[in-house]
């Protein structure tokens, strides 16, 4: 395998220089100053200026929890936000192609369209795992990015570490490891190995296990100069004030953080025990996620019985390989007590 990456980038996009704004160019030392470079409201009200393009406080917390330099994050507005970045800056439309492994996050297929880049699709083996072999023979010379999910959504399941390294060590273009529900898995983050592979990225993301979907937080974790790529194309302001206020207190409070991730496990494990009695469930698929992915009898049926008795689970029965399948997030103890009784009741 010879990754380059000038190779990769769009030719557009090589000779793009970021925009730069106001606080690009006068980064505050703390220093009390009067600010009449960026055209604002001279009134304070908390969010009258414009947020720090680069994030720089929060990326410093983000690098030193995760044991990385600031220079390999890019945020965004959501790892949405990160992955269409990632399309316009290395893939060129009508012309090349990215390769995802079905079933998956729905998303990358959704980009791919708006893109106009084209989408080759490997299924997942019956176990959810990747078929290296149908892979490597799918991939041209124009497949730009491989995307592969783990912990996966929907199957819950961690991919093959073996898998993984011969597709990272086998492939030219850049490999996607979207890792947002890594913190619910025992499996270590790819993160640890990033200085190993030059064409590996791995997306995080604020919304699952620190509970900020809200605020709409993506991390794009890469090498500098993949990052650097990325950030010519950013938008300037594309992370505001208050997510980054939310972020890094919600990012600095790891007790609270680690607490409710415990609890989340120790309902993970109430829950699959409790589906095991369900007459109905078949199968019941082994979970590294936040949620639980079960087989049953007829899902559009239980998914509308289940919300007839107030309880709203995901039908994912018309993804590849989930036929009659749903998927259970993880809630709270009296959530979940919630479903697993409803479930009971319909299987009398």
């Amino acid at each position: 395998m010879s990754f380059n990456l000038d190779k990769i980038t769009r030719e557009n996009v090589k000779g793009l220089s970021p925009y730069s704004s106001a606080r690009d160019e006068y980064v505050s030392d703390g220093s009390t100053m009067v600010f009449l470079d960026a055209n604002e409201n001279p009134f304070e009200n908390g969010v009258n200026r414009y947020p720090d393009p680069q994030q720089r406080g929060l990326k410093a917390i983000l690098a030193e929890e995760k044991g990385i330099k600031e220079e390999n994050i890019l945020l965004g507005n959501g790892s949405d936000e990160v992955l269409d970045l990632l399309f316009r800056a290395f893939c060129e439309p009508k012309q090349d192609n990215i390769i995802t492994l079905p079933p998956t996050y729905g998303m990358y297929k959704v980009l791919s369209g708006i893109n106009m880049v084209e989408n080759k699709e490997v299924l997942l083996t019956n176990d959810f795992q990747p078929n290296v072999e149908e892979i490597l023979k799918t991939i041209d010379s124009n497949s730009k990015l491989l995307f592969i999910c783990s912990p996966n959504n929907p199957t819950g399941n961690s991919l093959s570490t073996k898998k993984i390294e011969e597709l990272l060590n086998s492939f030219n273009g850049l490999v996607v490891i979207d890792e947002a529900y890594i913190d619910f898995s025992s499996e270590e983050s790819w993160t640890s190995r990033l200085s190993e592979f030059p064409n590996l990225i791995i997306t995080q993301t604020l919304s699952k296990a620190y509970g900020m979907a809200g605020i709409r937080l993506g991390i794009c974790i890469a090498s500098a100069e993949i990052i650097a790529v990325v950030n010519k194309i950013k938008p300037p302001y594309n992370v505001n004030q208050l997510t980054q206020e939310k972020a890094t207190l919600r990012v600095l409070d790891r007790d609270a953080v680690k607490n409710e991730v415990r609890q989340i496990l120790t309902e993970r494990v109430k829950l699959e025990e409790a589906l095991k009695t369900v007459s109905f469930v078949e199968k019941i698929y082994p979970s590294d996620a936040n949620f639980i992915l079960a087989k049953v009898d007829d899902a559009s049926l239980r998914y509308d019985q289940l919300l007839e008795k107030g309880v709203v689970v995901r039908n994912r029965t018309t993804q590849p390989l989930c036929e009659n399948s749903l998927r259970f997030t993880v809630g709270t103890e009296k959530e979940n007590v919630s479903l697993i009784n409803a479930l009971k009741t319909l299987s009398n």
